[in-house]
This record gives structure tokens, C-alpha cells and sequence, in this order.
């Protein structure tokens, strides 16, 4: 019978911003160098969030056998609120449902992070579940880990990340 032992992990860095600073939306442009256009405010969550981990690791780009799992417990549901309700209204919505779509957000994100590769999104309510599934087989170039929330229980918008790499 043979014994698997899961690999070590540790936390190159863990980036949150609960509250997030009042010109978040500058800094991401600047870090960029443009503004995010055509995405809704979860996707420019998840990109300032992914960006500002990679930075505390020094990281430039996310490297290309790394994982990207992103998680939520709605989604984009301002995105998803205004695409239903513009359906009900009979008006065409290209770029409102296109906001409301996960792989939007991960594809974006990925271009930020100037990345392509194995990624994911989850709805998930329990972040240390989603730290495990998404450490389960990742290789030696690690994971990006994020939980992004337009907001919180009727409060806040949040990012928070974790860059995690075998020890």
C-alpha cells in the first residue's frame, strides 16, 4: 500500500484590500499602464487584487505552469443584476452579460498578469476549502489564489489573494 503525502506550501504573499484605498482604481491604471475598458467592477476587483500579490512577491508576470483560481460566493452580481434586468427591459446586452461571465474575469486577469494557463472560478463559501482544492496537484510553479467580493454582506467590495509555492 502506498502512503501519498501532500507537498509543503508556503505563502510567498497574502495581499488583501478590506477596505480598499479610495483610489484603488488609479493604482490599478497606473500599475497597468491604461485603464481596464468594457469590464465590470468584480473583474477590475480581481485584477488590482491579483496584481498587487504578484507585486508583494516581486513577481512581474504570474509564471506559466502557475494555477489561477479565483473563487466568490456571488460572482459578479452587479454585472448579473443589470444584465437581468435589461433582458427583462427587451434592450440588448453584449457588454453587461459579458461582464457577469467568470472567464471574462479570469481571461482579464490573466492579461494582467501577462499569464496564460490553467484557470479557474469557484463559488465557494469556505476559503480554507478553496486553498486545498486548489493546492491539490498544482506543480512547482505554484497557485494565485483569490476571493473576490463585489460586496460583503451588503457591505464593502474585497480582494484578497495568496501566491502560494511549494516550500
Amino acid at each position: 500500500m502506498s502512503t501519498h503525502l501532500e507537498q509543503a506550501w508556503r505563502v510567498a504573499s497574502h495581499f488583501t484590500a478590506d477596505p480598499l484605498p479610495a483610489d484603488w482604481r488609479d493604482q490599478l491604471a497606473h500599475r497597468l499602464g491604461r485603464r481596464p475598458r468594457r469590464v465590470g467592477l468584480w473583474t477590475e476587483l480581481a485584477m488590482y487584487g491579483a496584481r498587487r500579490c504578484l507585486d508583494e512577491t516581486g513577481e512581474a508576470a504570474l509564471p506559466a505552469g502557475a494555477r489561477l483560481r479565483v473563487s466568490s460566493m456571488r460572482g459578479a452580481w452587479g454585472a448579473t443584476h443589470a444584465a437581468l434586468a435589461q433582458l427583462d427591459a427587451g434592450m440588448l446586452m453584449p457588454f453587461t452579460f459579458m461582464q457577469s461571465q467568470p472567464a471574462l474575469m479570469l481571461a482579464e486577469v490573466g492579461r494582467c498578469l501577462e499569464w496564460q494557463g490553467d484557470a479557474s472560478f469557484a463559488l465557494c463559501r469556505d476559503p480554507q476549502q478553496l486553498l486545498r482544492l486548489s493546492r491539490a496537484g498544482a506543480g512547482s510553479a505554484g497557485v494565485l489564489v483569490g476571493v473576490v467580493e463585489e460586496e460583503r454582506n451588503g457591505g464593502r467590495p474585497r480582494s484578497e489573494w495568496w501566491r502560494l509555492v511549494p516550500a
